[in-house]
């Protein structure tokens, strides 16, 4: 990955309106965007969130002054499309309260009434974070659980674990606040460990 990102290189390349260093960004970035705009948006608009930022960080990077890493200011605009997309449609984005039923019953076997763990969470076998993503069963099994969480947590969790925004910035794009923003992010990396686990263990997920 080292020699295929030289960001000054490349943002010079860029602003010079090269076809095949634009083509290089799309190719480098292209995947992790698609997995952040189906967090966010779902998968059937999330090309046309991935559409829609290409176009705009084509717009902008005249005016990019390299404040952040190049990946960070594509992700924020992004991220930026994907929510504004959410409220022109109009859909829930904002948290919800403790009284979500389906949450504390997915969540409450897994720990005692004083909130202990009945049983931890089992280490992963693969032995760092990259060999688990080279594993294309497993990350369809993320896939899956993500696309199954409550469109709140798949935000959270998408823009802090996948898109890596600070909380912060997560509750000002949702309009949540911080103590829910935690509540949620919570919520959803426990439904996506139940589901590592689960394929771990060899159970259909």
């Amino acid at each position: 990955m080292a020699q295929d990102w030289d960001e000054p290189a490349l943002l010079v390349r860029l602003k010079a309106g090269e076809q095949a260093a634009f083509q290089h960004l799309v190719q480098i970035l292209g995947g992790r965007l698609k997995r952040v705009a189906r967090g966010l948006v779902g998968a059937a608009a999330a090309d046309d969130v991935v559409q829609d930022t290409w176009e705009a960080v084509l717009r902008a990077l005249p005016r990019f002054e390299a404040r952040a890493s190049l990946s960070t200011w594509v992700l924020r605009i992004l991220t930026n499309t994907a929510i504004s997309r959410l409220r022109r449609g109009k859909r829930e984005i904002a948290a919800g309260d403790f009284t979500n039923e389906d949450d504390l019953a997915a969540l409450a076997p897994r720990f005692d009434p004083n909130g202990h763990w009945h049983a931890p969470p089992q280490p992963w076998h693969a032995e760092t974070p990259e060999a688990l993503m080279a594993n294309g069963e497993l990350q369809a099994v993320l896939a899956k659980a993500i696309d199954a969480l409550p469109s709140n947590q798949r935000a959270v969790l998408t823009l802090r674990d996948l898109a890596g925004q600070p909380l912060e910035e997560i509750c000002n794009a949702l309009d949540v606040s911080a103590t829910n923003a935690r509540v949620l992010l919570h919520r959803a990396r426990l439904r996506v460990w139940a589901a590592v686990e689960a394929y771990q263990r060899g159970d259909n997920v």
